[in-house]
């Protein structure tokens, strides 16, 4: 059985350059039990590049998870203000 990495959508235009962007993992037990889904969620960029606030705004809790530690290695580009994007993560076995 094979698997694709998640897929990231960002639904706002977004403006910043990103830096480090890595793909969350699908999850070992998603896989097991061939799971599926899209994690939406916003994110506030600060002004430094760091993702400052995260609101879950859908998706299955063993893929929300996994998306909220992998944004906390997400980086952009400093700007002279805030950012806020809305992003669409797919995970499908």
């Amino acid at each position: 059985m094979g698997f694709s990495l998640p897929v990231v959508t960002s639904l706002a235009q977004e403006g910043r350059k990103p830096i480090s962007r890595p793909a969350p993992p699908y999850p070992d037990t998603a896989k097991r039990l061939s799971l599926s889904g899209t994690v939406k969620v916003q994110v506030v960029i600060g002004a430094d590049g760091l993702i400052k606030e995260t609101k879950v705004i859908g998706g299955h809790p063993l893929f929300v998870s996994t998306v909220e530690e992998t944004l906390k290695k997400w980086r952009y580009a400093p700007a002279s203000t805030e950012t806020t994007v809305q992003l669409e993560f797919d995970f499908h076995p």
